[in-house]
């Protein structure tokens, strides 16, 4: 951040201090809350609305490239407004991920967030075209709501974007421009060599035109998708919050004895066997599918094995969403009284100290898309179903249409079970 020259649209770093304890960043402060929930607040939403938006968007991701910076993780949580009025600049934030990069240089560590994944992240080979995938799917979801690869695990979201089409046919593409669905299918080009870059997504006449795009609403139910979306993000980033600051540092000590104990031929690597065999050993009940989810993921410099340092990475961020020894603690947190339930109240309460609260109807949605059994409340095993990627959200298109019922489902935004950040 230091690197980047100043920008309207990016936030800015202003100083950071070390002490004992933490290295402290201080931001510029944005006040005027997430992108999706200004679209929302708004009562009038529109193609052109969209276009405005993506057209900030994608100038930012120009504005990082020149300089040799890929952001990595863009997705709509990471556009903020600066304030609460009309005119306020939209800002990206969190470069957590982000690198530098050389004209042709490489890249295989698999970062970033499940849906906005582009298909060489997954195949780890890739360069900076990758923020421009991620803005293609942010584009998407404004123009409809729903991100265009959906699956009820992260997996199956990774083979979607991997094998899978997505839709421009159902509502409400319809009612979207010709120029907006040629800028999607653009950017959302499987063959980075043939994605558009930045500069001519720029230049693409949907976004050269931004002010002449449809001023046509899209309709309510984009509007009530979005909300949906980012209400639900909410509540799941403040539960892994949770889950992570209850894993003790000290745990870092035993992963490495861990790995020394799987170690068997004292090589300094794990192959797949061992992996397998020594979790066997010591009662780590692992299923292969996970073991092999493990290695993929950890396996950074595509050796086929694990040192020491990928094995630690990797099993900490498993450990952090994984491990139901940390849930109970978190589910507390959010079960104020104690009664084994997470009830309206108390939602609204736990999500107030980081957003200045949701309306009742959103966390009335959160809450409905979470209870399974539809008593109006979450109990802990409805909790762990969402943690770990179980929940329906074929429930949550109830409140549409019947027309929109057999066609359209929510997803939520989980952290994939690899090396990914954590939101």
């Amino acid at each position: 951040m230091r690197a980047l020259p100043d920008h309207p649209n990016v936030v800015s770093l202003r100083e950071a201090f070390e002490d004992r304890e933490a290295v402290h960043l201080i931001m510029e402060l944005c006040e005027g809350g997430e992108l999706f929930d200004r679209i929302v607040a708004r009562g009038h939403y529109t193609e052109r609305a969209a276009a405005a938006i993506m057209k900030t968007i994608v100038e930012v991701v120009q504005h990082c490239h020149s300089h040799g910076v890929m952001h990595r993780d863009l997705k709509p949580e990471n556009f903020l407004f600066a304030d609460s009025s009309e005119s306020s600049p939209l800002k990206a934030i969190d470069f957590g991920l982000s690198v530098f990069f050389k004209p042709g240089q490489r890249f295989n560590e698999i970062v970033g967030s499940a849906y906005y994944m582009a298909p060489e992240v997954l195949k780890r080979n890739y360069g900076p075209e990758v923020d421009i995938w991620s803005a293609g799917v942010i584009l998407y979801i404004l123009l409809c709501g729903v991100p265009p690869f959906w699956a009820e695990t992260d997996e199956g979201i990774m083979q979607k974007i991997l094998h899978s089409d997505f839709d421009l046919e159902r509502e409400p593409w319809s009612k979207i421009s010709n120029n907006a669905k040629d800028l999607v299918r653009c950017m959302l080009d499987r063959n980075p060599d043939t994605r558009l870059t930045a500069n001519q997504v720029l230049e693409h006449p949907w976004l050269l035109n931004a002010n002449a795009a449809p001023n046509i609403p899209l309709g309510e139910a984009v509007k009530t998708r979005l909300k949906q979306f980012s209400a639900m993000n909410r509540f799941k980033k403040k539960a892994l919050r949770m889950v992570a600051e209850h894993l003790p540092v000290e745990e870092v000590a035993g992963i490495k004895q861990l790995f020394h104990m799987l170690d068997t031929d004292k090589n300094g690597n794990l192959s797949l066997e061992e992996l397998k065999t020594g979790l066997h050993i010591f009662g780590h009940h692992v299923p292969d599918l996970d073991i092999h989810t493990l290695m993929e993921a950890a396996d950074v410099d595509g050796n086929g094995t694990l040192d020491c340092g990928e094995f630690v990475t990797v099993t900490v961020h498993l450990k952090k969403i994984r491990n139901e020894e940390h849930l109970p603690k978190v589910f507390s947190y959010f079960d104020k009284d104690g009664n084994g339930y997470i009830e309206i109240e108390e939602l609204a309460e736990a999500l107030k100290e980081d957003h200045r609260g949701l309306s009742e109807q959103a966390i009335r949605e959160i809450i409905r898309d979470v209870d399974v059994d539809k008593d109006g409340r979450i109990s802990y095993e409805e909790f762990v179903m969402m943690m770990r990627g179980g929940s329906d959200w074929k429930h949550a298109s109830r409140q549409y249409s019947q027309a929109l019922l057999d066609t359209v489902r929510l997803l939520k935004d989980g952290s994939l079970r690899t090396k990914l950040v954590m939101p």
